[in-house]
């Protein structure tokens, strides 16, 4: 939690524990670890806050890594927080001669664990609105942050998050894996070489939620917060809603339950479009900046959801792949087109796909694979995401999608969400981050956080 310092700049408040110290299973494949013996004084000191369906796997990947040392778990559910607490301390206990071990400390409250000095990095895998403000508040402690996409619920939120880590000179990774599968790199950096010629257009998915295509704030009836569960702490900065099991109940009913409505979530950004949005944007040479339209059907313009970028290329958002095909023509009847998570990229001297799912990437004419030195069936889909931000943390380098990616990849979305809300095309300024004299749109770059949370 911050407020404001004398000179109008965000400063972080004392919390009690400053105080009285004196001041998957992820959904993608986790990369191959390399054993060894690691001095206790090189290891990195690691906490992990949220220790949902992904927070549990990136526990377990920080478990199995000799270079790091959990130090601290969180999560606002006693009954996750005491579970990885527990899996942890029988982890270490495995390994350790006495065969017990007790040097984990499980919290409540993430600040608490920002507190300590001990701890170099934070792994974040809490609902969408607190990845922002507990990204900031990792920065402005001095630790580094790994943080799951999306990293932000609002364009403003994003921009925010990646001036306050470069102001910290903070090494920041979000959590979009599928960028550093090794197949899906290869086809990414061809078309980004010019291996298709110029991309005249390229596809991704966009799933609709509630019958529509952004999340939606329904009321839902209130039921008994659960034994253990510190429902105001979970809610955070988001506008207050009374608890009911559809955001959130053990077991975990899937990844990210609360997804649906948008004061927690974003919808498709939250399910895929993220990973698709970065990757997508990476193979275009265009991840720092952004679209210059939105283009929405109504206009009858192109058929569905469409964003124009200043060299030509279009990004068109499909429902389901069959539209590639039955809509827009733009491959042949018979092109196999399976996965989530990329897409599919239609330039002058073929097309290909990039998409996670079926460990299988298509396109024609066969020659382009020979080119990239690739079959269509490869084995290649381990990542090496975690290590790449662990060796910019040695090395104070940039991540493969630091907060600046992390953001652009995060906006494409938003922008979405903003033409379909208002259910008009749109222009933006992806240089100043404005939408083009349209003060509607523009309100809603941002919104308020409930007291007492401040960024």
């Amino acid at each position: 939690m911050t407020a404001t310092d004398k000179t109008g700049s965000a400063a972080p408040l004392l919390t009690r524990r400053e105080m009285l110290m004196g001041a998957v299973a992820t959904t993608l494949v986790l990369p191959t670890l390399t054993r060894g013996q690691v001095a206790p004084s090189e290891r990195l000191g690691v906490a992990v806050i949220g220790l949902g369906a992904m927070g549990s796997g990136h526990l377990g990947y920080c478990l199995g890594n000799p270079a790091l040392q959990v130090l601290a778990v969180c999560d606002v559910d006693r009954t996750r927080r005491e579970d990885g607490l527990h899996r942890a301390e029988a982890t270490y206990a495995a390994q350790a001669a006495s065969g017990t071990f007790k040097g984990v400390t499980a919290y409540n409250d993430y600040r608490d664990i920002l507190a300590r000095p001990d701890i170099d990095a934070v792994l974040i895998a809490t609902p969408d609105h607190w990845h922002t403000l507990q990204s900031i508040d990792a920065a402005k402690a001095g630790k580094d942050v790994y943080c799951e996409k999306p990293i932000t619920l609002t364009l403003a939120e994003g921009r925010r998050l990646a001036e306050v880590m470069q102001t910290y000179a903070r090494v920041f990774q979000t959590g979009t894996q599928y960028r550093s599968i090794t197949t899906i790199r290869r086809v990414v950096q061809f078309v980004r070489g010019g291996g298709l010629g110029k991309v005249k257009r390229a596809f991704t998915l966009w799933s609709k939620v509630e019958g529509g295509y952004t999340p939606v704030s329904y009321p839902l009836p209130a039921e008994p917060v659960p034994d253990g569960l510190d429902w105001d702490l979970w809610v955070g900065p988001a506008p207050w809603r009374p608890y009911n099991s559809r955001f959130h109940r053990n077991p975990i009913p899937g990844v990210v339950p609360w997804a649906f409505c948008d004061d927690f979530g974003a919808a498709s950004v939250t399910w895929h479009h993220s990973h698709a949005a970065d990757v997508t944007q990476f193979a275009l040479g265009v991840e720092e900046t952004g679209p210059i339209a939105i283009h929405h059907p109504v206009d009858g313009k192109y058929p569905t959801l469409t964003y124009q970028y200043a060299n030509g290329v279009l990004v068109h958002l499909v429902d389901d792949w069959g539209m590639v095909k039955r809509v827009y023509h733009a491959v042949p009847d018979s092109a196999r087109l399976e996965g989530n998570f990329g897409g599919v990229f239609v330039g002058e001297r073929g097309w290909l796909t990039a998409l996670y799912g079926t460990n299988r990437c298509e396109g024609e004419p066969e020659a382009l694979f020979e080119e990239m030195g690739m079959p269509r069936h490869d084995a290649g889909w381990g990542n090496d995401h975690h290590q790449n931000w662990l060796d910019c943390i040695r090395t104070r380098g940039r991540t493969s999608t630091d907060g600046e990616i992390g953001h652009r990849a995060a906006s494409l979305g938003h922008l979405a969400h903003t033409a379909f809300k208002l259910n008009r095309s749109l222009k933006w300024d992806p240089v100043n981050e404005v939408f083009t004299d349209d003060a509607e749109a523009n309100r809603l770059r941002s919104r308020a956080m409930r007291e007492p949370w401040r960024m």
